[in-house]
Order: structure tokens, then C-alpha cells, then sequence
């Protein structure tokens, strides 16, 4: 290493052990107390995923359980609302009892008593023929996702969908700068829409199986998106970008092989300080 280089600072291993084990675990999302934490548990071959809870205790994070609301079918990227109201995870679920083999994004609403309410597809124009995934609504209640809907720039696309007078309007591709003839799949949004950090597969600096990148909305257009580095991109597959509620930490999944990992997905995090350094190239 020369003088001038500088070591990439490493990420920290979230829950090992008890979240983070030698099973696939991805996609962490909190509720806004961080009392409960939903992440995802899939098959090996990453074919199959499953919804999974656990809770905050005087003792550390409890065993995972699925999450009620998951397990008889494919169900990930969960994600709770900073007002705690609304819980959007995608499923394959049946609609109107109609099987479906694509993935579509779903919607839980938060009841009197304090739980999860039955889930109800998103419907038209966020849910298409094809494949939804890794809905995150900024504050405002734009809904951004990824989908390989026809019409897109590469095989796979990162769009939005507005929220007007309580609808979704049509979804608008995040266009040329953001997507690519590659993969662009998930869209982690800064609440107020100034940074979108996301993952791709297909570019030409991705290093493993996907990259996270970061891109930031200045004077209403994308800058060129940054491969965020070693710190959070590895040989291994880097996915399910998570900002905390708290605006403290940026949580990622890894597949890294490092520490004695055997190489599935981890969840790590960084300081969001450092998120935005290794957006700078620092």
C-alpha cells in the first residue's frame, strides 16, 4: 500500500448471531421506535425469500420469527413509514384470488389496536405485468421502485410515482443518468429526495454480483451516479440499501467473505457521515 493510500474504513456487522448468521439475510427496515426490525431470509440459491421480525430487548435483538404477515409465499423488502402508519413489502401473492408470478408491491396499514392490517396490493399504474420491487416512499409520499416493466432503458429500471390527491399518478423512469442498458433494481431515496442511493448489476465497475451507488438531486437533475467503494462493495452481492429513520446510520447486505462469513448475505452498517464521504470519492 503506498503512502498516499488510505485503508477503506471497515462496516460494521449488524446482530451477529441472532440476525446476521450463516443463513441469507438482507433488506433491513425498522420501525420508527427501532423496537422491531423486519429483514428478509432467503433460500441459498436466492430463489425463495420470507419476511422476518425481530425485537429490540433489554437483552439485545430476540430470535427471529416470520412475520405474521409472511411465509406461505414470496415476500421481501419490507419497509415502515416514518410515521409508522404503513408497512410496503412485495409479494407474489394472489390477487382477487388469481395466482401471479411476478413480484407486486403491497401495503399494510397500521390499525387502532396498534397492528398490521390485512395487506392490499398497490394496484395500477405502480403495479404493471411485470416485476415490482424495493418500494421506499420519500416524505412527501412519492413512491420510488424498481420494476422490468416494458418501456425501460436496460433490462431493469428504477421509476417513481407521485402521490396526488391520495393516487399514485403514472410512474416516471429516473431516466438516463440513473438507469442504464444494464440492471437498476432498488432505490433507497433520502426522505427529502436529495440523494438516492442504489443497487445495479451489468455495469461496467460493478465488482461482484451488484453494486450499491450514490447519486445526488441537484437543481432538479441527477448527478452521475458513484460506485460507493470497497467499504460497502465486495466481491459478494451488495444489496438492500436502508436509511435509518434516525437519519444516524446507513444500513446495507453483503455477501462478503470476511471475519470467518461463509459468503450469504450479512447486514452491516456504516455512519451516514460516511456514506456521504464515500459518495465524494474521500
Amino acid at each position: 500500500m503506498g503512502a498516499a493510500e488510505v485503508p477503506p474504513p471497515e462496516a460494521e456487522l449488524f446482530g451477529d448471531g441472532v440476525v446476521s448468521t450463516a443463513d441469507f439475510e438482507t433488506h433491513p427496515a425498522f420501525t420508527p421506535d427501532g423496537k422491531t426490525l423486519y429483514f428478509v431470509k432467503s433460500t441459498p440459491q436466492f430463489s425463495d425469500w420470507k419476511i422476518y421480525q425481530s425485537e429490540r430487548t433489554e437483552a439485545g435483538w430476540s430470535a427471529p420469527q416470520p412475520a405474521p404477515f409472511s411465509g406461505k409465499y414470496r415476500d421481501a423488502d419490507p419497509y415502515v413509514t416514518a410515521d409508522g402508519k404503513r408497512l410496503y413489502f412485495i409479494s407474489d401473492r394472489p390477487v382477487d384470488g388469481k395466482p401471479k408470478e411476478d413480484m407486486d408491491i403491497w401495503v399494510m396499514e397500521r390499525t387502532a389496536d396498534g397492528k398490521w392490517g390485512e395487506p392490499r396490493n398497490a394496484g395500477a399504474p405502480v403495479n404493471s405485468a411485470g416485476n415490482e420491487w424495493f418500494p421506499r416512499p420519500a416524505a412527501n409520499g412519492t413512491l420510488y421502485f424498481g420494476s422490468d416493466r416494458p418501456g425501460g432503458l436496460g433490462k431493469t429500471d428504477l421509476y417513481r410515482s407521485k402521490l396526488v390527491s391520495g393516487k399514485y399518478a403514472p410512474p416516471e423512469n429516473l431516466g438516463p443518468t440513473i438507469n442504464s442498458e444494464a440492471e437498476e433494481y432498488e432505490p433507497c431515496i433520502a426522505p427529502d429526495e436529495s440523494f438516492l442511493v442504489f443497487m445495479a448489476a451489468g455495469r461496467p465497475d460493478v465488482g461482484g454480483g451488484g453494486d450499491l451507488y450514490m447519486s445526488y438531486r441537484k437543481d432538479g437533475a441527477w448527478t452521475p451516479p458513484r460506485n460507493l467503494g470497497p467499504t460497502v462493495n465486495r466481491r459478494g452481492l451488495d444489496i438492500g440499501a436502508y436509511l435509518s429513520l434516525d437519519g444516524k446510520w446507513f444500513y446495507f447486505s453483503s455477501g462478503r467473505k470476511v471475519g470467518g462469513r461463509n459468503g450469504m448475505g450479512d447486514i452491516y452498517r456504516i455512519p451516514i457521515e460516511t456514506l456521504h464521504a464515500l459518495a465524494a470519492g474521500k
